[in-house]
């Protein structure tokens, strides 16, 4: 090891969770509305981006992505993020139509997982969202060749000049083809209270025949 470098006994790091519980009593009445309750808190308590999530895909070949995307939106029709339908993840979710998203809500102990099927959004909604998007980011989308290999970071500057003298008369950015909003589907959204001595509270809405129910798993 060299000077100054510090060792990390990594066994040893560990938090005692012990800010908060989570009973049946406490959950809303559906998914979404227990998932908006622990967002808002989230929020208030400050935690940076509180609508992170990691989302996890698989392709047809079986083997599993994840990264970190903003959810754009909410409600009893699913989860909601934008991106580029070209994109490694938009391959994975046009192959499997299948998805998984984790909010690792680590300031306040919690995290809240959502898994189903996904669908795109309607074209309508993307352009919704696309309006209020700051317009560089919008710029940025039509830019970026996203997953694609690329021979620098010149390559990319290069192309954004490119795109900002497309537009640099136009008022406003089209939404570019292939992008779009993506919606998971949730068949199973499970919400995770850390505890003292790890027995976390792990609840979960599943969705059945009959409906969505309630069930506690084993920490």
């Amino acid at each position: 090891m060299a000077d100054g470098e510090i060792a990390l006994d990594l066994p040893t790091m560990r938090v005692a969770y012990e800010q908060g519980a989570l009973s049946e009593y406490d959950l809303a009445d559906t998914w979404h509305e227990q998932l908006q309750r622990w967002l808002d808190e989230a929020t208030q308590a400050g935690l940076p981006e509180p609508n992170a999530m990691v989302l996890a895909t698989a392709g047809a070949d079986g083997f599993p992505s994840s990264r970190t995307v903003l959810a754009k939106g909410l409600d009893a029709r699913g989860l909601v993020f934008f991106t580029n339908y070209t994109s490694a993840k938009s391959h994975d979710l046009m192959a499997t139509r299948y998805a998984s998203a984790t909010f690792p809500w680590y300031g306040l102990h919690r995290q809240a997982t959502v898994r189903g099927t996904v669908e795109k959004v309607r074209s309508a909604e993307t352009a919704e969202y696309w309006a209020k998007r700051p317009r560089g980011s919008q710029l940025g989308a039509w830019a970026s060749p996203q997953s694609i290999v690329v021979s620098g970071r010149a390559a990319l500057e290069s192309a954004l000049a490119n795109v900002e003298r497309r537009f640099a008369d136009a008022e406003t950015v089209p939404v570019p083809p292939h992008w779009g909003g993506w919606r998971i589907q949730p068949e199973l959204v499970e919400f995770w209270q850390g505890r003292r001595d790890r027995m976390h509270d792990r609840l979960r809405f599943k969705l059945s025949r009959d409906g969505w129910k309630v069930e506690r798993l084993g920490p």
